[in-house]
C-alpha cells in the first residue's frame, strides 16, 4: 500500500527541507515537493519534523548477569524502543557458559529475539575468555553465516580479556574486517579499591564512582587505542564513554588521525551527575559501570559531539527492578557492589535528545540525526537502509510536533521497568507517529506494533572497516 507523508520538514544528518514522501510497502520511494499517488494514504505532518527511526547501537535485552536478569525481555524491551523513536537496536550479547564456543550465544539471542522484536534489530558478538584459535576461527565464520560484524570484549568483569588476547583477537579482527566493540576500565585498580571501600564499611552508593574513577576509564581508553594501532590499525569502536579525561585520549587519537577509530558516549553521560548517587536508597538506580561523572564531564561531551570527536550517542539499556517485591536493584541496599549494573534507556533517549540537544541549542537537528540514527547504521555496516530518509531506504520514520511537550512519569514508560532515571522532566517536542518499514507502529503513544515483526539484520561492512 502507497503512504503519502504530506508537509514535512524532513531532517537528515546534513539539512532540514520541506518536502514530501513517498512511501510503498516497507522502502522509501520518493522524497520530493507535490508528490501524488491514486489511492495513497495521507499523513499530514504539517508543523512537525520527520526524522529517521532511530539505531540503538547498544543495548542489553534479557541480559543474564549470573545472579540477576534484566527485566525488559525483546518484546517488552523493542515496545519500549519503538514508543522512543528507535527502529533498530543491535544488542550486546551476555556472556555465555564457561569455555563455551562463540557460537553458543548467538543461537541462545536468536531464540530469545526471533519472534519476540517488534523492531528490526541485529547483535554484536561477545568474546570470553579463553581465547584460543579455534574461538578466533568461529569470528570469520559468524561473521560470514550471521552477518554479524562486531564483537565485544571487556577490560574488567570475571570474563575480561589480558592484553596479549586482545592483541591476538584485534589482528584475527582486521584480518576479517570485523570490528571490535570495548568496555575500557581498569580492571585491577577498580577490583581493589571496590575492596578497600567494602572492607571499610564504605558501601552506600556514593561509593560506586569513587570505586571506579574516571583515569579507569581513560587508562584503558589510552590502552586500547595503542593495542589497535599495534595491531595494525584494527577497526575499534569504543563503547559508553562518559569522562572528560576518557575524552582527553580519544582526542589525542583524533590529533594523531588514528584511523578505524569510533566512539559511542551514553545518554546518562550527557545529562545526568554522580549527584544521583547522593541518596543511598534512590541512588541505586543509577548504579551502573562506568558510573555517572561530573557536571564538567557532561559538558565537554557534549562539545565533543558538536565537534564530531564522539560518533554516537547510544543508550546502554539494561534495566533492573527498583522497587517491586524483591526487586534486583535493591541487593545493593547494603553493599553498592551487590546492585547489578544498569538502566533503562532505549525509549528516553531520541527525545532526550531532540528535547536537551536539539531543542535547547546544544546542536543541530542534523547533527542528532547522525548521533542517534545515520552514524550508528554506517558504523555497524546498515547504511544506507536504516538511519537515513533517501530513496531506497527501509521506511522507517518518526514524526515529532516540536510544539508539544513529553512528560516523563509512570505512564511514559513502555517497558518492563518500574522506573526512569529521567522522571519529572518535562521535554520540548512529542512523538506523532512512528513508523517502521512503513508500517504504522506507534501513534500518539500508543503501541499499534505487533510481537516478532522485527526482522534479524544481516550487516554488511561499517565505515570503520578499511577496503
Amino acid at each position: 500500500m502507497l503512504k503519502i507523508i504530506k508537509n514535512a520538514k524532513i531532517a537528515n544528518e546534513t539539512e532540514v527541507f520541506e518536502s514530501d514522501i513517498l512511501i510503498e510497502d516497507e522502502i522509501i520511494k520518493e522524497i520530493g515537493k507535490g508528490i501524488d499517488a491514486a489511492d495513497a494514504e495521507i499523513i499530514d505532518a504539517a508543523g512537525c519534523y520527520v526524522i529517521p527511526g532511530g539505531v540503538d547501537p547498544h543495548t542489553h535485552m534479557d541480559l543474564d548477569v549470573g545472579f540477576a536478569r534484566a527485566i525488559d525481555d525483546f518484546y517488552d524491551g523493542t515496545v519500549a524502543a519503538a514508543c522512543g523513536g528507535t527502529t533498530t537496536i543491535i544488542d550486546h550479547m551476555a556472556f555465555g557458559p564457561r569455555d563455551c564456543s562463540l557460537w553458543h550465544q548467538v543461537k541462545e539471542y536468536h531464540r530469545l529475539a526471533d519472534d519476540n522484536a517488534v523492531i528490526d534489530y541485529g547483535f554484536h558478538g561477545v568474546i570470553q575468555h579463553p581465547v584460543t584459535e579455534e574461538r578466533l576461527s568461529e569470528l570469520s565464520e559468524i561473521k560470514e553465516k550471521e552477518g554479524i560484524n562486531s564483537f565485544k570484549l571487556y577490560m574488567t568483569y570475571d570474563y575480561m580479556l589480558h592484553d596479549d588476547e586482545i592483541f591476538n583477537v584485534l589482528r584475527k579482527c582486521r584480518e576479517a574486517g570485523i570490528v571490535i566493540t570495548v568496555h575500557c576500565e581498569n580492571h585491577g585498580v577498580i577490583q581493589q579499591l571496590r575492596k578497600e571501600y567494602v572492607e571499610a564499611g564504605k558501601t552506600e552508593a556514593r561509593y560506586h564512582p569513587l570505586s571506579r574513577p574516571a583515569r579507569c576509564e581513560a587508562e584503558a581508553v589510552n590502552r586500547m587505542i595503542h593495542i589497535a594501532a599495534m595491531a595494525g590499525d584494527a577497526p575499534l569502536y569504543i563503547v559508553h564513554l562518559t569522562s572528560a579525561e576518557g575524552l582527553h585520549e580519544v582526542q589525542k587519537a583524533r590529533r594523531e588521525k588514528r584511523p578505524h577509530l569510533g566512539v559511542e558516549t551514553c545518554i546518562q553521560y550527557l545529562l545526568l551527575t554522580d549527584k544521583m548517587y547522593d541518596d543511598p536508597k534512590e541512588g541505586l538506580k543509577a548504579i551502573m559501570s562506568p558510573p555517572l561523572r561530573k557536571d564538567a564531564d557532561r559538558e565537554e561531551l557534549w562539545q565533543a559531539l558538536k565537534d564530531g570527536e564522539i560518533d554516537v550517542v547510544a543508550t546502554d539499556h539494561c534495566p533492573f527492578h527498583f522497587s517491586e517485591g524483591k526487586a534486583e536493584k535493591q541487593y545493593g541496599a547494603e553493599d553498592f557492589t551487590k546492585c547489578p549494573n544498569g538502566a533503562p534507556g532505549v525509549q528516553e533517549r531520541l527525545m532526550l535528545m531532540f528535547s536537551e540537544g536539539f531543542m535547547k541549542g546544544r546542536l543541530t537537528l542534523p547533527e542528532v540525526v547522525k548521533l542517534c540514527c545515520s552514524n550508528p547504521s554506517r558504523m555497524f555496516g546498515l547504511f544506507p537502509r536504516k538511519g537515513t530518509l533517501e530513496p531506497g531506504a527501509d521506511a522507517d520514520l518518526v514524526i515529532i510536533d516540536p510544539e508539544k511537550t513529553t512528560e516523563i512519569n509512570r505512564e511514559y514508560i513502555k517497558g518492563a521497568s518500574d522506573y526512569s532515571c529521567y522522571e519529572d522532566m518535562s521535554l520540548e517536542g512529542r512523538i506523532e507517529k512512528v513508523f517502521a518499514r512503513g508500517k504504522l507502529i506507534v501513534s500518539d503513544g500508543e503501541f499499534l506494533g505487533s510481537r516478532g515483526a522485527g526482522q534479524y539484520l544481516r550487516r554488511g561492512k561499517s565505515a570503520l572497516v578499511s577496503e
